[in-house]
């Protein structure tokens, strides 16, 4: 028996002693009295049945899209195994180095920081930017309501030329990733599905020994989770 349920009985015997021990009680008030407090629990039953229905109806919902990201995650990884599509035809986005990991759920699109940004600045180089506004357009139109990171990535020479600015790398590549964060919110991404994320040089990609391999992680990374 439901917890709402196990209250109705207790109430209605709660009210049958109660009228035995007061012999000299108004029956017809004690009715009304009842008749309202059964009506009230059961009001309160059904309330709680239709909580319990809503949640397990979006619980069906969610699986429901889980299990379609899945397949579509699986279809683009297979796409790219066979050699029907790389990895940007078969995301849709044509910027960037593009990357899916099945076993992340993720896709992710990475976009050197000299395409966005002038060295040790977090601020656009340009008040519009043709790779952030495709991105933004791919995800409205096959990634809507999928939560998105953007992380941002330095090598590891330490901040200079620009102390007046930033404390570290940390607080350079957090700068960058709100920049673009902020670009995309202002194009329309809902900001509920966006955070953005500092990584300073504690995730390159290669090792910081060439100037070639800082370029590389010197980065931003658009993240979308698929599941």
């Amino acid at each position: 028996m439901s917890r709402v349920g196990r209250k109705i009985v207790l109430m209605a015997g709660l009210a049958a002693v109660m009228a035995v021990m007061t012999g000299c009680t108004n029956w017809k008030q004690r009715y009304t009295e009842l008749d309202v407090e059964h009506q009230n629990l059961k009001g309160l039953y059904e309330n709680c049945v239709g909580t319990l229905d809503m949640s397990a109806s979006e619980k069906a919902q969610l699986s429901q899209q889980l299990t379609q990201a899945q397949r579509q995650l699986e279809e683009m990884k297979r796409q790219i195994d066979q050699r029907q599509a790389t990895p940007a035809q078969a995301t849709g986005f044509q910027v960037g180095d593009v990357a899916v990991d099945e076993q992340a759920g993720t896709i992710t699109v990475t976009l050197p920081n000299t395409i966005l940004f002038a060295s040790g600045q977090a601020a656009l180089k340009s008040t519009t930017s043709q790779e952030l506004d495709h991105i933004y357009s791919v995800i409205r139109q096959r990634y809507s309501g999928r939560k998105i990171d953007i992380v941002g990535h330095t090598d590891t020479d330490p901040i200079s030329k620009t102390k007046d600015k930033w404390q570290d790398n940390w607080d350079l590549s957090a700068a960058r990733a709100l920049t673009v964060l902020r670009y995309l919110v202002g194009r329309g991404m809902q900001p509920e599905n966006i955070r953005a994320v500092g990584s300073g040089e504690a995730r390159p990609v290669a090792p910081n020994t060439t100037a070639a391999n800082k370029a590389k992680n010197r980065r931003v990374e658009i993240v979308v989770h698929m599941r």
